[in-house]
């Protein structure tokens, strides 16, 4: 059995994908997991990274959104998090 709590749940605005993270543990232990959703319309992306990997993928992410001009257009608010069906 596992443990999904949910993190963040929000919508891109440009394409719609609407994107949810979830920590992932399992009952028998070891380290959390950080689960990505993406959904584009009905097809669904999952994947699971380690803490390490995650702080990896979040910097690069932050240092490429430092390089770039402030935008005009605010993305919407964040969507609220909600349980898993």
């Amino acid at each position: 059995m596992t443990t999904l709590t949910p993190l963040e749940k929000f919508t891109i605005p440009l394409g719609g994908q609407v994107i949810e993270l979830q920590q992932l543990d399992y009952d028998s232990g070891g380290m959390s997991l950080l689960r990505t959703r993406i959904r584009e319309k009905s097809r669904f992306t999952v994947f699971e990274m380690d803490p390490q990997s995650a702080r990896l993928w979040g910097e690069a992410l932050l240092r490429w959104a430092q390089t770039q001009p402030p935008s005009e257009a605010q993305p919407d608010a964040q969507t609220p998090v909600q349980e898993p069906t």
